[in-house]
């Protein structure tokens, strides 16, 4: 004789639920994968102890809350690339600090999750020589080598396999410049080494050319991420072509991030109000009058400019339109 599983339908918060009769509320939770020493349960508004969940036999009709923290009660504004996911949307460099200690408390100031990093020969011959790691803690940041100064595509391939092997790491920057003058990038070699690296397993977070065209092609190769330039390298002549980065936006279905010539906390404010995913900066902090306290500016402005882009701007006008109504004027 064939048993038939009666079931009965309880509220779970906000949304019905059906669940099998005489299911306890340790049961629910297993079911849930929700672990018990991690939530809180409620039940028609009466808390119900940790203790006791494996005794309460959930009944038809009950309305359950189950709750947990969350950081800060801030609503969950996170970005994801590789499918690692980050809270700040801001990217600082480690170059052109007077030393480490002032790189580390920058980094502390701009609230960066990820710090980039350039991979360059051990000084074999002076062992004293303080190293990065030892103020910017990798199991705190996640470093993205990345190939600052390779101006071929055979280079930069081979400074990031250097990188992975030092490291173990995969997420990684990639740069080819074309030539020293402007360090425009090199889109031909970029493309060229996007499609090896890929194909060799790494998560490819690219600086490229404000080039709607060029940036799918990238994407199409596998890019992780696009980040085309806002202006030249450490130029800080800020967003140069605002209508080109709103295109690669429209077109891409990986995180875009505005990569170079930001140079001051409304540059990237523009940068993230465009709906960019991120913003990678170096210089304009590093030499600031006070490195610190721009680190703070520019955390404060990524945070400002991210808040727009979601708060949707006022449209733009050719002619004054009152706050206040004119009609019924004294």
């Amino acid at each position: 004789m064939t048993m038939t599983m009666t079931e009965l339908t309880i509220t779970l918060n906000g949304e019905p639920r059906r669940i099998a009769e005489g299911a306890s509320l340790a049961d629910l939770l297993a079911q849930l994968e929700l672990p018990v020493a991690k939530v809180a349960v409620e039940r028609n508004l009466a808390i119900v102890p940790r203790s006791t969940f494996a005794d309460v036999v959930l009944a038809e009709g009950d309305t359950l809350e189950i709750v947990h923290f969350v950081g800060g009660g801030q609503d969950d504004d996170t970005w994801e690339v590789a499918g690692r996911r980050f809270t700040s949307r801001l990217i600082v460099g480690t170059g052109k600090y007077r030393d480490y200690a002032q790189n580390a408390a920058a980094a502390e100031a701009s609230g960066a999750e990820i710090v980039t990093v350039a991979v360059r020969r051990v000084n074999v011959m002076d062992r004293s020589q303080p190293m990065l790691t030892d103020f910017l803690d990798p199991a705190r940041f996640t470093y993205l080598p990345n190939t600052a100064g390779c101006f071929t595509a055979d280079d930069a391939i081979r400074t990031l396999r250097l990188a992975r092997e030092a490291g173990g790491w995969n997420l990684v920057k990639l740069e080819v410049l074309g030539e020293a003058r402007t360090l425009y990038p090199d889109m031909a070699e970029t493309l060229r080494a996007t499609d090896i690296l890929v194909k060799d397993g790494f998560d490819v977070m690219v600086y490229c050319a404000d080039d709607p065209i060029a940036a799918k092609k990238l994407e199409e190769l596998g890019a992780a991420a696009i980040m085309p330039l806002g202006s030249l390298i450490g130029s800080g002549l800020g967003i140069q072509n605002p209508v080109n980065l709103r295109l690669i936006i429209e077109n891409a279905k990986v995180p875009v991030l505005v990569d170079a010539g930001v140079g001051t906390a409304s540059d990237a404010a523009v940068a993230m109000e465009l709906g960019c995913a991120g913003v990678l900066m170096n210089t304009a902090i590093a030499e600031a009058k006070d490195p610190i306290l721009m680190a703070r500016a520019m955390k404060l402005a990524v945070e400002s400019g991210r808040l727009a882009y979601r708060a949707g701007r006022m449209g733009k006008r050719r002619y004054a339109d009152p706050s206040s109504p004119l009609a019924g004027l004294i």
